[in-house]
């Protein structure tokens, strides 16, 4: 039997990407380790770490350079600024 065909084949985040999966695995390790108490805010929760990471990874790719960092995440330089301060990331923020 042949696997179903990728509906979205340009997508890079298609279901079998290990990204997806990684992040499928920690959620259900989240709500194992809930226990049965309900989740609460789960997007945000999610979010705030995984752009925390990014922009961490992309800082050190980037050795620190806003406008390379920017232009990597597609977002402008005072998008990048915010977030970054948001995050505790930005210098004297």
């Amino acid at each position: 039997m042949n696997a179903p065909q990728n509906p979205y084949p340009h997508d890079p985040l298609r279901p079998d990407d290990t990204l997806c999966i990684a992040v499928k695995t920690m959620l259900d390790r989240y709500f194992v380790d809930l226990d049965g108490a309900p989740p609460s805010d789960l997007h945000a929760m999610v979010m705030k770490r995984v752009e925390r990471t990014l922009f961490e990874y992309v800082l050190i790719r980037t050795h620190g350079n806003i406008t390379r960092a920017s232009e990597l995440l597609g977002v402008t330089r005072n998008t990048l600024r915010r977030k970054l301060k948001e995050h505790d990331l930005y210098p004297n923020s």
